[in-house]
């Protein structure tokens, strides 16, 4: 009966110590997700009219705060749906990472914003941000039309504009 007992105790503990392995080989591995979509209005926003770009290319790069150095860079590529997936190892907490817009899938949709900012998006890859998931959401990214889509001069009168831009 004690050897049993102890057969038990041992198996049991084996079994918390590989789950405790799985869990902390798992800490520091992270997925970093998003969308690409065609801008058709020009305005830099999703609206109802906008489309999600299937083969768009985005690429995320970790720099160090210090220095500036690029510590990680990888590419990924959207799917129909204008979602990507990028898998990191590793916690960055002292890194600042950003997905940007490397490459359109249409051409008549292929403009980068001017101002610089709206083609990235920052992400935090670390465990010590309070997020419990290891999904890491990027905001969307957009490319522009070239020529804004007919139907946006009542797209953003609906989400009240006026041609100005100019909140009415």
């Amino acid at each position: 009966m004690a050897k049993s007992s102890a057969a038990i105790i041992f198996l049991s503990a084996l079994c918390f110590l590989s789950f405790l392995d799985v869990s902390l080989s798992e800490k520091d591995r992270f997925f970093v997700d998003g969308r690409v979509y065609c801008d058709t209005c020009r305005i830099q926003i999703i609206t109802r009219i906008s489309t999600f770009l299937e083969g768009a290319k985005v690429k995320l790069e970790c720099r160090e705060e210090e220095g500036g150095n690029v510590t990680l860079s990888r590419e990924a590529e959207t799917d129909n749906n204008g979602k990507y997936r990028i898998e990191v190892e590793g916690d960055r907490e002292e890194e600042i990472c950003e997905v940007s817009l490397v490459k359109s899938s249409e051409e008549e949709c292929s403009e980068l914003p001017s101002d610089g900012f709206t083609h990235r998006a920052r992400v935090s890859i670390t465990a010590n941000n309070g997020i419990i998931s290891h999904v890491r959401q990027a905001n969307p990214l957009g490319f522009m039309r070239k020529e804004s889509d007919p139907g946006c001069k009542e797209v953003v009168r609906q989400l009240g504009y006026d041609e100005a831009g100019l909140l009415v």
